[in-house]
């Protein structure tokens, strides 16, 4: 019997707020800080200590859902889930179980070259926990990231391939990212992944159980997981087992999972409206104000850029990976009017100096303004500058910075279109060398590049190789 995926995802992302979610501790937005030094008496859950909630947060977890189409919640309300581990210092997490902020969404990304929508069934407000680190038979607890802000975004379970999961977790990462709503760096904590996945037969529409794995966070370990469990799941259905509903981690070292708990519903977490916080009601003005916020999607410009501007998928995807990025490129489009050389500009020749750079982290941190590069390009298509010469002043530009044209010319790069002095240098070169003039017209056309050589060398460089080339071609016929 041939079996089909059915996954569904619950991603955890911290919101890129200053503050933590229910104190004015800074939010744990890197890895790089002391452990346990941002933390306060509130974010500890010291005796008497009441939380607050961030505004912003709430604002910037609202734009969240908006970005991925949702409907506002005008009336919702945050939920206590109680539960003791070491990671939770007030043994209880603020949540929104019954009402979330949002809900009934969709993301859409492509998928084997088709636009897919793939829904989202709400979006809710909580604090993360903090992290453990077991090292050498004991538990170090480091409260950092304690009552830091997360939306848990819960998709409908729609996916039936990792290439689909791959591409969903991509885009919205590039949504989120695009607002401003989270950097959702994975290797940095910001985002995690739960793992919901059953399988069942091709042709039957009911809903096997499923499993969840928890707090997955590498899209490489996401790949490795939902193939494991797949097998693992097919082996136990076919050896006459029924899957156990049940929670499960992953061990992206040993690529295995391993059972931790029994199915959720056992667990008694007690849930209750959150005491210490009133009902979130939205006005229609802080609504207003999370919808102006909202930005272009990431996947409506690929769609532009593959439409309008006619670019492969590839470079399409590049270029809308980093909004910063998708900026830079249409400014420069916008100067060149060429989207297609724009393109080859950015992706063949500038990202490569900045990914080989230790200064360079994005368009950005260019010491050139975007102009210098669209010169670059426009003296490109004058044939005032070669194709290869113009990486050498874009280099420099990288470098040092500057005036595209005064690089040009100092650097004596520029090419030199005199049509009567080209002529007289390819008439040079036809009378001097007329062994190959013979031999190119015994049908050794191989030796064509000889002759373009020659011109070049004669002009040392600086006359324009397209124009020797067509003098050539008529004058040796």
């Amino acid at each position: 019997m041939k079996y089909e995926k059915v996954i569904g995802l619950e991603i955890h992302m911290r919101i890129k707020s200053d503050t933590k979610m229910f104190c004015g501790c800074k939010n744990a937005l890197s890895i790089d800080v002391e452990p346990n030094e941002n933390t306060c008496p509130v974010c500890m859950g010291f005796p008497g200590m009441l939380p607050a909630l961030n505004e912003n947060v709430v604002k910037l977890g609202l734009l969240g859902g908006m970005m991925m189409n949702c409907e506002v919640n005008k009336h919702s309300r945050f939920d206590r889930k109680t539960y003791f581990y070491p990671d939770n210092p007030t043994s209880y997490q603020i949540t929104q179980l019954y009402d979330p902020i949002v809900w009934a969404g969709s993301v859409k990304t492509i998928v084997d070259g088709k636009a897919r929508d793939f829904g989202i069934h709400h979006m809710h407000l909580e604090n993360d926990a903090g992290k453990l680190t077991h090292a050498g038979g004991k538990t170090l607890c480091d409260y950092n990231r304690a009552w830091a802000p997360l939306m848990e975004i819960v998709t409908d379970p729609v996916f039936r391939e990792k290439e689909e999961v791959m591409e969903f977790l991509r885009e919205l990462q590039k949504v989120m990212r695009a607002a401003g709503v989270s950097d959702a760096d994975m290797e940095k904590g910001q985002m995690r992944c739960d793992v919901n996945l059953s399988i069942r037969p091709e042709w039957s529409a009911v809903l096997w159980t499923r499993t969840e794995h928890k707090n997955v966070n590498s899209f490489n370990g996401i790949w490795r997981l939902i193939d494991f469990e797949y097998k693992r799941q097919v082996k136990v259905v076919e050896s006459g087992w029924e899957v156990d509903q049940e929670t499960r981690g992953w061990d992206d070292e040993k690529w295995v999972s391993t059972i931790q708990r029994s199915k959720e519903d056992a667990m008694d977490y007690r849930y209750f409206p959150e005491p210490d916080l009133l009902p979130l009601n939205l006005s229609d003005d802080f609504i207003a104000q999370a919808e102006a916020m909202k930005v272009e999607l990431p996947i409506t410009r690929r769609l532009r850029y593959l439409e309008e501007y006619k670019l492969g998928d590839d470079d399409a995807r590049l270029l809308t990976s980093d909004s910063e990025l998708s900026d830079y490129f249409e400014e420069l489009v916008a100067l060149t009017q060429d989207p297609k050389k724009s393109c080859s500009y950015i992706t063949t020749i500038l990202l490569a100096i900045i990914k080989e750079s230790d200064d360079l982290e994005s368009v950005s941190d260019l010491k050139f303004n975007v102009w210098e590069l669209a010169t670059v390009i426009q003296l490109v298509n004058k044939d005032e500058l070669s194709s290869t010469n113009s990486k050498l002043v874009i280099e420099e530009l990288v470098l040092n910075g500057g005036n595209a044209d005064e690089i040009v010319d100092a650097k004596n790069l520029r090419q030199k279109n005199d049509m009567w002095a080209l002529e007289a240098i390819v008439d040079s070169v036809i009378e001097n060398n007329a062994k190959q003039v013979e031999d190119y017209k015994g049908w050794n056309e191989n030796i064509f590049g000889f002759f373009v050589w020659q011109c070049m060398k004669a002009s040392k460089g600086q006359w324009n190789p397209k124009i020797f080339n067509e003098l050539l071609k008529k004058k040796l016929g």
